[in-house]
C-alpha cells in the first residue's frame, strides 16, 4: 500500500493538513474494494482527485475510467446517457447507442454532482448498485454490469433528502464510505503553498518571472474566505501572473483580485428565513390580506366590548385613540391629502359618527346605549380580489408607477406585476 505522500506526488496533491490527508488515506483503504463511495466537499476543493486515487490502487485500473457531470446532463437525455438506448426509442434515436455503464463494464465511473440526478433516474442507478442490472431505453431486455461507482457532490444531501429532492435510500447505498474534502479556509496552511505552486506553473507556462507576495499580502491571502476556494485560488494566481508588471505583488494589488476583500475571515451572514412581508407567489399576498382583515375585525370586536362595558363613548376615545386611528384611518392614505385635508380627516378619525336611529330622525342617539352597533354593521368590507387591486395600485403610487421597485415591496415578480396590471387595467 502506498503512502499517503507518495500518493500526494503522484496525482500532484498539494497540503500537509490533516484532514486533507485523512481523505486520502480514507481513498487509499477503500481503493481494494468494490464500496460504494461518495465524497463531499463544497464546490472547488478538488473532489475529482479522490476517484482518480482510488481507480489507480484498485484491481480495476487497466479498465476504463468515466467522469460524467450528472448536472451537466439535461434531464431528458440523461438516462441515455447513462444507460443507452435502442433504434427509434425516441425522436432523433437513429441508431442504437451504448450507455456509460455499458461502455465502463469492468472498470469505474464517477458521477460528478450526484445531487442534480432526477428522482426517475436515480431508480434507475438504485437498481444498477443493488444487482448490477440496467435496462436501456426503449428497450426490455434486462442487462448486467460490474461497474464501480464513485459518486461526488456539493449540496447538504439531507437537506435534498428532507425536500425529497434525493432518495434516501440512495443515499444509503452510495455512501458506503463518505471521503470529505475539507474547504480551503480550513487548510490555513495550505493556502501560500498552494498559490506558490500556481505562480510558478503559470510562470513557466506563459514564460516571464514567478509573481512573489509580499509579507503582508501573504497574511491577507491567509485571511480570506476562498468561496471558490482551489479553483478561485488558482484563477487569482493566473490573473496576478498574466496581468502585473512587477513580480513582487503588495497587499493593495493583491485585495484589488480578491473580491470583496476586508481583511478578516468572519462567517458570512446567510438569510435562511424570510421576513413576514415577503411574498414568494400570489398565495401569500392572499394570505396576508386574510391576516390582516382577521386583525381588523378583532380590533372592532375590542372596541365595541369596550363601549358596551363603559357606556361612555369620550372615555373610549381617549383610552383606544390608537385602535381607532388604526381601524378607520392609515398614515398611507393621509400623505395623500393636502394639510387642511389631513386636519379634517384627523378629525373625522377622533370622533364616532352618530347615525340616526330609524324612525326618530331628530332624536338624538345618545338615547340609545347600543347605537355604536349599528356603525360596525355599516363597515365596508373588501372582497380579496378588490383588496389585492387596493394594494397593487397603493404600491404602484408609493413608487410613482416604477413597476421593479412596486413588484420587490408586494414579494412578488416584476413579470407577475405586469400580468395583474394588465389584468385589472390598472
Amino acid at each position: 500500500m502506498e503512502s499517503v505522500q507518495a500518493i500526494k506526488q503522484r496525482f500532484e496533491i498539494i497540503g500537509n493538513d490533516v484532514k486533507l490527508n485523512r481523505a486520502i488515506e480514507k481513498a487509499i483503504q477503500v481503493a481494494p474494494t468494490d464500496i460504494s463511495v461518495l465524497v463531499t466537499g463544497e464546490s472547488g476543493v478538488g473532489k475529482e482527485a479522490i476517484p482518480k486515487i482510488i481507480h489507480a490502487l484498485s484491481h480495476r485500473k487497466h479498465a476504463k475510467y468515466i467522469a460524467v457531470n450528472c448536472g451537466a446532463i439535461p434531464e431528458g437525455t440523461i438516462d441515455s446517457e447513462l444507460f443507452g438506448h435502442e433504434k427509434g426509442a425516441f425522436t432523433g434515436a437513429t441508431a442504437t447507442r451504448s450507455g456509460y455503464f455499458e461502455v465502463t463494464d469492468g472498470g469505474t465511473i464517477f458521477l460528478d454532482e450526484v445531487g442534480e440526478l432526477p428522482l426517475t433516474t436515480q431508480v434507475r442507478l438504485l437498481r444498477v448498485l443493488e444487482n448490477g442490472e440496467f435496462l436501456k431505453v426503449g428497450s426490455s431486455q434486462v442487462q448486467k454490469t460490474n461497474v464501480r461507482i464513485v459518486a461526488a457532490t456539493n449540496i447538504n444531501m439531507f437537506e435534498a433528502i428532507k425536500k425529497e429532492r434525493f432518495r434516501e435510500d440512495l443515499y444509503y447505498r452510495l455512501s458506503t464510505v463518505e471521503i470529505n474534502i475539507p474547504p480551503l479556509r480550513d487548510r490555513k496552511e495550505d493556502i501560500h503553498l498552494l498559490f506558490r505552486k500556481f505562480a510558478s506553473d503559470f510562470g513557466q507556462k506563459y514564460k516571464m518571472p514567478t509573481i512573489r507576495l509580499e509579507d503582508d499580502a501573504v497574511q491577507s491571502l491567509l485571511k480570506y474566505r476562498w468561496p471558490g476556494n482551489i479553483r478561485q485560488l488558482r484563477n487569482i494566481a493566473e490573473q496576478i501572473s498574466v496581468l502585473e508588471e512587477q513580480r513582487s505583488i503588495s497587499l493593495s494589488t493583491l485585495n484589488g483580485y480578491l473580491p470583496n476583500s476586508s481583511g478578516s475571515n468572519l462567517p458570512a451572514v446567510i438569510k435562511q428565513e424570510r421576513k413576514e412581508s415577503e411574498f414568494s407567489n400570489e398565495r401569500e399576498i392572499l394570505y396576508k390580506v386574510l391576516f390582516d382583515m382577521k386583525g381588523d375585525l378583532n380590533d372592532l370586536k375590542k372596541l365595541t366590548l369596550e363601549l358596551l362595558k363603559n357606556n361612555d363613548t369620550e372615555k373610549v376615545q381617549e383610552e383606544n385613540e390608537n385602535l381607532i386611528r388604526k381601524i378607520y384611518g392609515k398614515e398611507e392614505d393621509e400623505e395623500e391629502f393636502t394639510d387642511q385635508e389631513e386636519q379634517n380627516n384627523e378629525a373625522a378619525v377622533l370622533s364616532l359618527p352618530e347615525p340616526k336611529i330609524e324612525g326618530t330622525p331628530n332624536k338624538s342617539v345618545q338615547d340609545d346605549k347600543y347605537h355604536f352597533a349599528e356603525e360596525i354593521e355599516e363597515e365596508e368590507t373588501l372582497s380579496l380580489h378588490e383588496k389585492e387591486i387596493e394594494l397593487i395600485k397603493k404600491s404602484l403610487e408609493r413608487n410613482k408607477g416604477k413597476r421593479k421597485a412596486a413588484a420587490a415591496e408586494l414579494g412578488i415578480s416584476e413579470r407577475t406585476l405586469y400580468r395583474k396590471i394588465k389584468q385589472y387595467n390598472l
